[in-house]
């Protein structure tokens, strides 16, 4: 198969869909890989590493879809990415097309099969491919909320871990999922004062095992999540139904209640957001305030860790490049029923249900 890496055009994205490694397995495997020069720059790779390994170099993007059967990427197509894609080509990408009806749309028009890392399976019913990134970005929810924290940064002025005679902060987590459990990580390394919230009462069982008195749990009510709010310096948002938009869990009306400085992290932002005055950034600009309370809410947050990122991504996803390249899409799919749950859209229409229902579009079941 002819596999195209194009160069990624997101505002502030580094991380490349095949680092050279990833490229070696490819073409051991008898693979033409099509890479856009300069692809891998933003991580310290050189056109010459994938030289090495078997790559051959492009000059423009539409050489790459052009002569490419399966394009793999780390964001979503922009709208110029789109319009290159044609019914012969799979595409194998985050998508987190519930809150993007315009790209929705942009790829039902091309025809594409649309593989989405987002809503691959496992046997064990997580995700695989969005694991990697979740981790990534929940690590990352706590430094981001301790800088603007600080006081020059707009901030309320507080050590998440306090001092000797001086509290910590309090950080309440929204969601006990693999983003949360890993905010959960880092906050306490801090030694900040750490309650997870969710409404799956085994989840939180388990949390309460694994962290033990390090971390406190609730039931996330509405009233719980209120009084959580009102309370907190941190408020990470790591809530997330696959495929479909974010509950909104924290409504303008409960930012007036909070103390001023504090700061929003929604991890959530790919999915729609699950505060209701969230608004996708960038990493140029990636906070805004609304009544004294800080958003940051930029929707590729392991964007700004794109070395680790990208290899931590690669990991997971190689094995099912490989799969597709060597079986082909249909058949790749219809021998792994989890992989099968990836796919979002093909033949001009939508194919996961969660995705339909949030888009208020026809599903059809492939």
């Amino acid at each position: 198969m002819r596999v195209g890496v194009p160069k990624e055009i997101k505002v502030h994205e580094y991380r490349v869909g095949l680092t050279p490694a990833s490229v070696a397995e490819l073409t051991a495997a008898g693979h033409e890989v099509v890479v856009e020069t300069n692809a891998g720059t933003g991580i310290d790779f050189s056109d010459q590493d994938y030289v090495n390994v078997g790559a051959r170099i492009v000059g423009t993007a539409d050489e790459v879809f052009a002569q490419s059967d399966m394009i793999v990427k780390v964001k979503e197509p922009q709208a110029v990415e789109i319009a290159r894609l044609e019914a012969r080509h799979t595409l194998f990408t985050y998508l987190h097309l519930a809150p993007d009806p315009d790209q929705a749309h942009g790829l039902i028009k091309s025809g594409a099969t649309c593989i989405a890392y987002e809503t691959v399976t496992s046997r064990s019913g997580v995700l695989p491919l969005l694991k990697p990134m979740s981790e990534v970005a929940g690590r990352m929810s706590i430094q981001v909320a301790a800088h603007y924290l600080e006081k020059e940064q707009g901030g309320r002025g507080v050590l998440l871990g306090g001092v000797p005679g001086v509290a910590p902060a309090k950080i309440a987590i929204l969601g006990g999922g693999v983003s949360g459990i890993n905010a959960a990580q880092m906050a306490t390394g801090l030694r900040a004062d750490v309650t997870i919230y969710d409404i799956n009462n085994d989840r939180l069982a388990e949390l309460d095992m694994h962290f033990g008195s390090q971390i406190k749990t609730a039931y996330a009510s509405k009233a719980a999540i209120a009084d959580a709010v009102k309370h907190a310096e941190v408020v990470i948002g790591a809530v997330l139904i696959p495929g479909a938009a974010a509950p909104k869990l924290v409504t303008r009306d409960m930012l007036k209640t909070m103390k001023r400085g504090s700061v929003l992290v929604d991890i959530s932002i790919d999915q729609g957001g699950c505060f209701e005055t969230s608004r996708p950034t960038t990493h140029s600009d990636p906070v805004y305030e609304i009544d004294g309370i800080i958003h940051y809410c930029v929707a590729n947050m392991p964007g700004a860790v794109a070395r680790t990122s990208a290899f931590a991504l690669n990991n997971a996803t190689l094995p099912f490049v490989l799969r597709l390249a060597n079986m082909g899409a249909e058949a790749a799919m219809a021998a792994d029923p989890h992989l099968a749950e990836g796919l979002n859209v093909s033949g001009g229409k939508i194919r996961h249900q969660a995705v339909a229902e949030a888009l208020g579009l026809p599903y059809e079941a492939a």
